[in-house]
């Protein structure tokens, strides 16, 4: 008898770290992105070969005792049940009718489950892993091709990790705002984006150098007032709470592309100015990292400088893209152009570095990853698995599948973990976060893999 899918647990629980950092590989560097590069455009060349060539306010809804148990917290319902009567502390959840089933909030959900990570079996993965004294993991999403899936990623990956119990920050680094639509932010105007944080980064650099220009008798760069009004602000202030309980966001708005004119400004005025260091800098500095263990970056459709602060804020770098010729085709251009941005800000600052005799500089990722999105399996199956064999390990073997779900979830501007699974049955409902609950699955292996590394590496420097 064929076993029945929704009895078995989601693939995102009891994932092993170790098992994660045996298939995480080794650390991707700037070099890294031309080898992927040059696999896309040998690809390139045997597709054309194949003839294959171009052709208001929200609320997040209430979760019922099966999603519960079925999808985050590992219990069986008559046990849940039986906590909670146990338990009456605890929160009891909310019938619609008497006798009928119970719904809880998010927020009540993320308490029970720190209840059963506290009193229950140890052996069960009810807490996320998230190693003591480590940073969080950035996760930047990015391509400069559009109707990539990119934003939707990127959000569905924070869902996903706030469903899972982790606390989340998602920063929207493009100006097109519509990260922050999906979660419901608003913003008034750039002060409620990150480009204070870019200006304090700039301002505080040019106050070190203007006291070098004292020194040497020569005239100061005065402080604009742009600058000087960004001095004070904390990325906490940009911060603003989401109808998900742990998950926040900084926002973005149109008036962000400024700072795709202003930062070059910058750097023109102060050439020492490391513009690629100012986003992890000041959000490190300001104790984000402490206060989140996950923090997801919405990057604009192009390799601009919100872009690369970005990029080289993250950790682990995702790169949505379609099973099309044309979208392979952008992806590989878009690794070329990382390769030669990256090679040369580090060739630019390393010329200097060796005269000086200082550390040389060399970007590097814990992973880097392309997603297959909007995936159609009776048409695109030949070209994924020729995509497949070009990449290899750079291309995640999962495809995340475009559903009904999915379509209903982007035309009502949410994601398809909000929608309440009784507007559908929960056969349907289930196959059609299945592609979701796979992606995450593949994404928290590559950061369980790279904290785990972190975590042994820190152990072992202890030990010597």
């Amino acid at each position: 008898m064929k076993a029945d899918p929704l009895g078995s647990l989601p693939p995102y629980f009891a994932i092993d770290p170790d098992l994660a950092l045996a298939g995480l590989g080794r650390p991707t560097t700037t070099e890294g992105f031309g080898s992927i590069a040059k696999a896309c455009e040998a690809g390139r060349q045997d597709l054309a070969g194949r003839g294959l060539d171009a052709s208001g306010s929200r609320s997040l809804r209430l979760f019922s005792t099966w999603e519960i148990t079925r999808y985050l917290i590992p219990v069986a319902q008559a046990h849940f049940r039986r906590v909670l009567k146990l338990n009456p502390d605890l929160p009891q959840g909310l019938s619609e009718t008497e006798g009928g089933a119970k719904w809880f909030t998010l927020d009540e959900v993320l308490r029970l489950r720190a209840h059963f990570g506290a009193e229950g079996s140890k052996a069960k993965p009810y807490l996320p892993y998230r190693p003591k004294g480590l940073p969080a993991k950035m996760l930047a999403v990015a391509n400069f091709k559009g109707g990539v899936g990119k934003t939707s990623t990127c959000a569905h990956l924070a869902m996903s990790a706030a469903l899972d119990g982790y606390r989340v920050l998602v920063i929207d680094l493009d100006s097109q705002g519509s990260m922050t639509s999906i979660f419901g932010g608003r913003v008034a105007d750039e002060w409620q984006t990150v480009f204070p944080l870019l200006a304090r980064h700039y301002a505080s650099h040019l106050r070190i150098e203007n006291q070098r220009r004292l020194d040497r008798g020569d005239s100061p760069i005065p402080l604009d007032d742009t600058l000087s009004e960004a001095l004070p602000i904390k990325a906490q202030d940009l911060v603003q709470k989401t109808h998900w309980p742990n998950i926040d966001l900084i926002g973005a708005q149109l008036n962000l592309y400024w700072a795709e004119f202003q930062i070059p400004v910058w750097r023109m005025q102060g050439r020492g100015w490391k513009l690629w260091d100012a986003l992890t800098e000041t959000l490190a500095a300001d104790g984000i990292l402490d206060q989140y263990d996950l923090i997801f970056l919405d990057t604009p459709p192009a390799l601009g400088y919100l872009t690369i602060n970005g990029l080289a804020a993250a950790d682990i770098l995702l790169v949505p893209m379609g099973a099309s010729f044309l979208e392979f085709d952008s992806t590989g251009r878009f690794f070329d152009m990382l390769h030669s941005t990256f090679r040369s800000i580090e060739e630019g600052e390393n010329m200097a570095a060796r005269a000086l005799g200082r550390p040389e500089l060399s970007f590097e990722w814990d992973a880097v990853r392309a997603i297959v999105t909007r995936f159609d399996g009776s048409q695109q199956a030949e070209l994924a698995a020729l995509m497949q064999g070009w990449l290899g390990q750079t291309l995640s073997p999962h495809r995340q599948d475009f559903t009904a779900l999915i379509g209903q979830a982007g035309e009502q501007v949410r994601g398809i973990y909000e929608a309440d699974y009784r507007d559908f049955n929960r056969e349907t409902y289930a196959r059609g976060r299945e592609t979701f609950d796979e992606t995450w699955a593949a994404v928290k292996a590559l950061i369980l893999g790279s904290w785990r590394r972190e975590e042994l590496a820190v152990a072992q420097e202890a030990a010597q």
